[in-house]
C-alpha cells in the first residue's frame, strides 16, 4: 500500500514538471486577474453577438491582453457568446469564448488557441469553478485550469469573468500526451429548460445505431471520420456486461483511480451538474497510447451545493456517498460492486482527508478572495450584490424566490465544514483510510507554521526529507544524518497546503507523510 502511496506521489512530480513548461502558462500558472480589452469595429455589437448566439457564429475583434508578463495584441480573434443555463445570467454579462485564429491564421496567444469566459450564473462568491477545476488537477485529475479576468467591450467594464482553458488538442497534449483518440462531450440535456429533459449523455447502451448517440454527446477531435464506434463500445460494456465481468476488467477500459477520484470530487463538492446527476458537463476521451478512457471534468460552476435538482428535501451537505440519478450505469455498477465501492469511499477519504479539509480550503478561499475582491466590487453587471459576495464566502445566502439564481445558495467555507464533518465520521476517514503511517518516524511542530518548522524524529535517523507542495512539486530537501532533530525556515514558502515525506536509509517500508499547513 505504501508503495502504491509513492508512486502516486512520483506521478504528481512527473505532472508537475510538465505542468511547468506547459502552453498557458502566462495565464495559468499563477493565481492572477488578467485584462481583457475587446474592440468590436460595428457600434450595435451586443445586438450581433446576442443574434449569433443560437448558431454560435463567431464575429470580429480586436484584443489587448495584459497579464502578469506584458501586454499582448491580437487583431481579428473570434469572438462569440456561449453557455446553456449561464446564458440566463441577467443584463449583459453573458459567458462567451475567445478564439484567436478564428480569422487570422496561426495567431495564438502563448499556445492557446481558444479561452473559455465564465460569467459565474449562480455562484455570488465568484470563485466556485477556480477552486473545483484547481482540487481537481492537485488530486491528479483531469480538469481544465482557471483563472480570473476583467473583460471591457468598447472601453466599458462588461464584467468580471473567470477564464477556463480550452479542453482541445492542445489540453490533450500536455494533459494525457495522447491526441490521436476520439474526444467527446457530453451533450447540453437541455431539451425542457435548465432542468435537464433532452438526451442525457448517461453511458447507456442504445444500440449499434451511431444516430442513437448523436443528440447526447459531441465529437469533437477526428470529426472527418465521425466514427463512434468506441463510444458505442464502451456504453455497451458499461451497460450489458455481468456485474463480474464489469468489476474485473472496469480498470482495463477506463483510467479507474482517476475516475473514481472524479466522482468522488462530485460527491464531496455536490457538483451534481454533472453525470451523477444531470448526466452532463464532461468529456471522455479514448486514449489510443493505453487503449483507455479518461474522464475529464468540466463547468464546476455549481459545485458547493448550488445544483441540487431531483434532490428534493435530502440536506445536499450529507449527500449519500453512493447518490446518483436512476440510469446512470457507469456509477450504479461501481455503487453495486463490493470491492469498487470501497476503493470508491477510499477516494473520498484520500481527498476529503487533505485537499478537502478546511484547514487547506479556507486559506485557498481566503487567498482568492484577496486577489479578485476589488475587480468583484467593480462590477455593476454581476448577478449578485457585494454584500452577497462577502456573506457567500462564509456561509450561506437566502436569495428568495426560486428558479435559477434564486433560493439558498451555500457558503464556501460553512459548506465545506459540514460536508468534511460529515464525510468524515460517516466513513470513519483516518490517517489508515489512505494509507499514511498512523505512527510515523518523525512529527512536525508548530502546525500550521508561518516561519520555522521543528522535525522531530524517534530517536537518531539518517535518510531523506522532502517538502512538496499540493500539485506534489518538490519544494525543498534535506539529507538527514542521524539526527534526533531539524529546525527548517519556511518563511520562503507560500501560504497553502504541503507534504512533509521523511524515507529512511534503513527500510522503504517506513516512509512516512504528514501534512502541513503553511500560513
Amino acid at each position: 500500500m505504501l508503495k502504491q502511496l509513492l508512486l502516486s506521489f512520483s506521478l504528481l512530480l512527473s505532472f508537475s514538471s510538465i505542468y511547468s513548461q506547459i502552453d498557458g502558462d502566462n495565464i495559468f500558472a499563477k493565481d492572477q486577474v488578467v485584462t481583457i480589452e475587446l474592440t468590436f469595429k460595428q457600434t450595435n455589437f451586443w445586438d450581433s453577438l446576442t443574434t449569433n448566439y443560437e448558431t454560435e457564429t463567431y464575429m470580429k475583434a480586436d484584443l489587448e491582453l495584459t497579464d502578469e508578463t506584458g501586454t499582448y495584441i491580437f487583431p481579428d480573434v473570434g469572438i462569440r457568446l456561449k453557455g446553456n443555463s449561464s446564458y440566463g445570467h441577467p443584463g449583459n454579462k453573458k459567458s462567451f469564448k475567445i478564439d484567436f485564429n478564428k480569422y487570422v491564421s496561426g495567431q495564438d496567444y502563448d499556445g492557446i488557441k481558444k479561452l473559455n469566459f465564465s460569467n459565474g450564473f449562480k455562484d455570488p462568491s465568484l470563485m466556485r469553478e477556480k477552486i473545483f477545476f484547481d482540487v481537481a488537477r492537485a488530486v491528479g485529475v483531469p480538469a481544465p485550469r482557471a483563472n480570473f479576468a476583467n473583460v471591457y467591450f468598447n472601453g466599458t467594464l462588461w464584467g468580471f469573468y473567470t477564464i477556463i482553458e480550452q479542453i482541445d488538442d492542445q489540453f490533450l497534449d500536455w494533459k494525457i500526451k495522447d491526441d490521436d483518440g476520439n474526444l467527446f462531450k457530453a451533450g447540453a440535456n437541455f431539451g425542457n429548460g435548465p432542468a435537464g429533459g433532452g438526451n442525457p449523455a448517461d453511458l447507456k447502451y442504445y444500440g449499434e445505431a451511431q444516430s442513437s448517440y448523436e443528440e447526447r454527446y459531441e465529437l469533437k477531435t477526428n470529426e472527418d471520420e465521425n466514427d463512434w464506434t468506441d463510444l458505442i463500445e464502451l456504453t455497451s460494456f458499461i451497460d450489458n456486461t455481468s456485474a463480474v465481468e464489469f468489476e474485473n476488467n472496469l480498470a482495463n477500459v477506463i483510467e479507474l483511480d482517476d475516475y473514481l477520484k472524479s466522482a468522488a470530487l462530485d460527491n464531496l463538492f455536490s457538483n451534481l451538474d454533472s453525470y451523477t446527476n444531470s448526466a452532463r458537463n464532461y468529456y471522455i476521451y479514448h486514449n489510443l497510447t493505453t487503449d483507455k478512457w479518461e474522464w475529464i471534468k468540466w463547468d464546476g460552476n455549481e459545485s458547493f451545493g448550488t445544483y441540487a435538482a431531483g434532490i428534493g428535501g435530502n440536506n445536499i451537505t450529507t449527500l449519500a456517498f453512493n447518490f446518483s440519478a436512476n440510469d446512470r450505469p457507469l456509477l450504479q455498477n461501481i455503487f453495486n460492486s463490493t470491492t469498487l465501492y470501497e476503493q470508491y469511499k477510499n477516494a473520498l477519504c484520500q481527498i476529503n482527508l487533505t485537499y478537502f479539509d478546511p484547514s487547506y480550503m479556507e486559506p485557498k478561499i481566503d487567498g482568492l478572495k484577496d486577489l479578485i475582491a476589488e475587480s468583484v466590487y467593480a462590477d455593476t453587471n454581476k448577478q449578485y450584490s457585494d454584500a452577497n459576495f462577502n456573506t457567500n464566502i462564509e456561509s450561506n445566502v437566502n436569495l428568495g424566490g426560486g428558479g435559477p439564481g434564486g433560493g439558498t445558495v451555500y457558503g464556501l467555507k460553512s459548506f465545506t465544514a459540514q460536508k468534511y464533518s460529515y464525510v468524515t465520521g460517516e466513513l470513519s476517514c483516518t490517517v489508515s483510510n489512505h494509507d499514511w503511517k498512523q505512527e510515523p518516524e518523525f512529527k512536525i511542530y508548530p502546525n500550521p507554521s508561518s516561519d520555522v518548522l521543528n522535525i522531530q524524529f524517534q530517536g537518531n535517523q539518517s535518510g531523506m526529507l522532502t517538502i512538496l507542495n499540493s500539485v506534489g512539486l518538490v519544494v525543498s530537501d534535506y539529507k538527514i544524518e542521524e539526527s534526533k532533530a531539524l529546525r527548517i525556515n519556511i518563511t520562503n514558502l507560500v501560504t497553502g497546503l504541503y507534504f512533509v515525506h521523511f524515507q529512511p536509509d534503513a527500510s522503504e517500508d517506513k516512509a512516512s507523510f504528514q501534512k502541513l499547513i503553511k500560513e
